[in-house]
Formats: C-alpha cells, structure tokens, sequence
C-alpha cells in the first residue's frame, strides 16, 4: 500500500521556519491529508527527513516498490493535490515508477531521490 510520509518540522520557505504559528510541513501535512484520506491513501507525518535545504519534504513510499523523495513544495492545496495524484499512480504502478508524462505538473522539479524497493533479506 502506497503511503505519503510528510515531514512536519520542515520550514514554511527558504527564509521563514515559521508562519501564522504553524511550520510548513505541519501545513502541507494538514493539505494532504484532506485530500489523501478520500482517495484511501494513508498518510504518516514524521519529525524531520533530513532534507532540510529543501522545504516541505514529502516520500511516496510503499513495500517493494520504489521510493521517492521530493521537496521545495509551497505548502498549499496546490502542492498536495499533486502530491496525491503522483501518490495515486504509484499505488497503480507495480514497480512505484511512474512514467514522466504522467506525472503530475506541480511534482515536476520536485524530486531529491529514488531509492531502490527494500528486499525482504530472504
């Protein structure tokens, strides 16, 4: 099963950790989930991804699958509704690899990394 990790503590913008009390990731985290819960994607909030020169981290992840991490998101309705189509297609997908010109315009430029599907260490 597909899930979208959002990282909370991660700052508003380059320059402001905090904005109207909240800090980005708490934000975005807030957007995604009213957007995921009705598609019947999980999501996980966690403190801190390690990706901090990159605001608003997100990783689309799920058990033998590739995983990706993307960031710089404006933490906005905008952003996470393309965060839950692209987290859509990776459910659909058997591998998690989705193919470009399906990607979603507002995931485009966003991604940090792909990392490979776990092995089980049978």
């Amino acid at each position: 099963m597909t899930e979208i990790i959002v990282c909370d503590t991660c700052n508003y913008s380059v320059e402001e950790k905090i904005h109207n009390g909240k800090t980005g990731g708490e934000m975005l985290a807030e957007e995604v989930e009213a957007l995921a819960g009705a598609k019947g994607l999980p999501v996980r909030r966690v403190s801190c991804t390690m990706g901090c020169e990159f605001h608003c981290n997100v990783v689309i992840a799920a058990p033998g699958k590739l995983t990706y991490v993307l960031g710089s998101f404006t933490p906005d309705a905008t952003s996470a509704d393309a965060i839950v189509e692209y987290a859509e297609r990776h459910r659909e997908s058997d591998t998690g690899q989705v193919p470009f010109k399906q990607w979603p315009q507002g995931v485009k430029g966003h991604f940090r990394a792909r990392i490979p599907a776990l092995t089980t260490g049978e």
